[in-house]
């Protein structure tokens, strides 16, 4: 899964959201312009704007001036993602959530589709840019239309805390004026997380509410803030950071201003946030057997609206059921014999009962988690050169997932890295309650979120020359997690799996994605509840209890992202079998995949294109 923190869904996700990958489909909206922060005495000059990278590669001049005008309006409209890209024109801003500026941004995105359509005669690259803008606005503008998510849709993995408390991550600290934007940014936060609050509450009006368990976990999470003393406040975590670039003298005034402002005015507006969630939402929050969209009048046309955007294919949440059904019993059959070797067991309800209870299989300190993950990318970043032609040039570490959030994300995801190479992707992976974590299942995690997986796919589209920025920077989720889930079996063919073990953990990764398929559209689509979702992973994958609760509220919360993973491995497996069939001798594995990479994340039918074009040439 990816995440980055900007006021949409990419999302990546993985990934990923939205303040955090969370709303999928939500809106950009589009704040005022204005200045860049003003430098202060004493700071070195900033650096001069780069050219608007909105039509690095486009020859069509029509073309040309519509992305540019896109891009530069999205930096504007998404300022904390501007700031995680390098564009620090907005660093002191935060994106506008509210009604008018999401109504604004729709009527853009209109008009862009209407002359993006407009534009004849395109070819070449310029074709292939111009279609999969379209892709995009169609997309976005069909799921605002049928699901109005920000004014329902919220869970403990996105949400108006949680998009405060990421703020920090990627905000560069190395001028005064940098620590003064950052204050700047706080100071807008009540302001945010009340328009929030009347979002929600207009969906409350139109009798359209989130599932009770998201808003327990939300409520719990603003708790523990409101609780903590400042020393483990998730939202004063960058004072507790070094920032080398500035002074002794600014970093101890950066660190009072930001306090009094999470101790006053912020403090005041997460009480509000909180009161509203405990005692107008949670009351009113769909319960058991109501957690799907089916529960809601907009239900299925918001599924359907999001089944093509994450799959990015014309299949049917009836179509997509069965093929989860069909993977499953592919999958099992191929754990049966390892799990006969491994431990004599010969039934899969003995196998995943060995798997979640044997606890020489689990971790048992936080250290073992992460050194574990730090082994299996050092063997990762090793292998790659005889499986791919181009790398990437920036790097990617390990950590671990803030305290704040642990005990309510997922198993790991991760975060691209700066495009200016000033931070490294980082593979977050979960360390909380150690004992729940399993080891068979580590390489398989590693290899997924860091390298062969998001991270090299991700890096390389961040630094592909000659495209247009909205490629460089964008999802497709069917792409960036059926990539990912591809590399997982890839991993296997490098060499990369310590032994039979590490496999069976493959697979059981396997069936985790594969009852996905199942279960998102059991959900939405059929109308199960959240026990019945439960109960069907716990008899069809290996996974601890505690990951399929939180993996089954995010499917919830996040309806139809968990489609794409399976559904673009399938058919990325599907384009190398036909590519291999058609080349024999001639196919190369490295080429292969320089194709898939090359041209950032596409829907399914140009990547396939993509393929064709290239065994063509060959």
């Amino acid at each position: 899964m990816t995440r980055r923190s900007r006021g949409t869904a990419l999302r990546v996700g993985g990934i990923l959201v939205v303040a955090l990958l969370a709303a999928p489909g939500f809106a950009k909206p589009k704040p005022p312009v204005g200045a860049p922060t003003a430098p202060r005495e004493g700071d070195p000059p900033p650096a001069p704007p780069a050219p608007n990278p909105g039509s690095d590669g486009v020859n069509d001049a029509r073309l040309a001036a519509l992305l540019d005008e896109n891009w530069d309006a999205t930096m504007a409209a998404s300022p904390t993602w501007a700031t995680q890209l390098g564009d620090h024109r907005f660093d002191d801003r935060l994106d506008d959530p509210s009604p008018a500026a999401r109504a604004a941004w729709r009527a853009r995105e209109a008009a862009w589709l209407s002359r993006a359509k407009a534009i004849p005669a395109l070819r070449g690259e310029d074709a292939v840019h111009r279609d999969v803008f379209v892709r995009q606005l169609e997309d976005a503008l069909a799921v605002d239309d049928a699901c109005d998510f920000p004014e329902w849709s919220f869970s403990a993995r996105g949400n108006a805390f949680q998009y405060a408390a990421d703020l920090g991550r990627e905000h560069p600290l190395t001028r005064a004026a940098d620590a003064d934007a950052f204050v700047r940014r706080y100071r807008a936060l009540p302001k945010y997380l009340d328009t929030t609050v009347d979002d929600l509450r207009a969906g409350l009006a139109k009798r359209l509410t989130t599932n009770r368990a998201s808003v327990e976990k939300v409520i719990a999470m603003v708790d523990a803030e409101l609780a903590a003393a400042p020393e483990a406040q998730a939202l004063l975590a960058i004072t507790r950071e070094p920032h080398p670039g500035l002074s002794a003298a600014d970093d101890s005034r950066f660190a009072s201003e930001l306090a009094a402002e999470v101790r006053g005015p912020i403090r005041k507006a997460l009480q509000r946030y909180r009161e509203f969630l405990k005692f107008e939402l949670l009351p009113k929050a769909r319960g058991a057997g109501e957690e799907g969209l089916s529960a809601l009048p907009l239900g299925p046309a918001c599924y359907a609206a999001r089944a093509r955007q994450e799959t990015t294919t014309a299949l049917t949440p009836t179509e997509i059921h069965q093929a989860g059904l069909d993977e499953l019993e592919k999958i099992h059959a191929e754990m049966s014999p390892l799990g006969e070797r491994l431990f004599g067991v010969h039934t899969r309800a003995e196998l995943f009962a060995h798997l979640r209870d044997d606890p020489s299989l689990h971790f048992d300190t936080r250290e073992a988690v992460q050194a574990k993950a730090d082994d299996a990318l050092a063997r990762a970043r090793a292998a790659i050169p005889r499986f791919f032609g181009r790398l990437p040039k920036a790097d990617c570490v390990v950590k671990p997932i803030p305290d704040h959030e642990a005990a309510y994300q997922t198993i790991a995801y991760y975060w691209p890295a700066a495009p200016d190479g000033s931070a490294p992707g980082v593979y977050y992976v979960n360390t909380w309650e150690p004992t729940s974590r399993t080891r068979f299942d580590a390489e398989v995690l590693a290899y997924h979120e860091s390298i062969p997986g998001h991270h090299l796919q991700i890096a390389l589209a961040n630094e592909a020359p000659g495209l247009p920025a909205f490629r460089r920077y964008g999802s497709f989720t069917a792409f960036v997690e059926g990539w990912a889930l591809y590399t997982e079996r890839l991993a296997d063919e490098m060499g990369l799996y310590s032994g039979d073990l590490d496999r069976l953990g493959m697979l059981g990764f396997d069936s985790w994605r594969a009852s996905r398929l199942v279960v998102d559209t059991g959900i939405h689509d059929l109308g199960w509840s959240r026990d019945e979702a439960i109960g069907f992973m716990l008899e069809n994958t290996p996974l601890a209890r505690n990951n399929i609760e939180n993996e089954v509220d995010r499917y919830i919360t996040w309806p139809g992202q968990a489609l794409g993973y399976k559904v673009g491995q399938m058919e990325l497996r599907r384009m190398r079998r036909e590519a291999e069939a058609s080349l024999g001798a001639r196919f190369s594995l490295p080429g292969f995949h320089d194709t898939v990479l090359g041209g950032g994340a596409l829907p399914l039918g140009v990547v396939e294109a993509r393929v064709k074009a290239w065994v063509a040439s060959q």
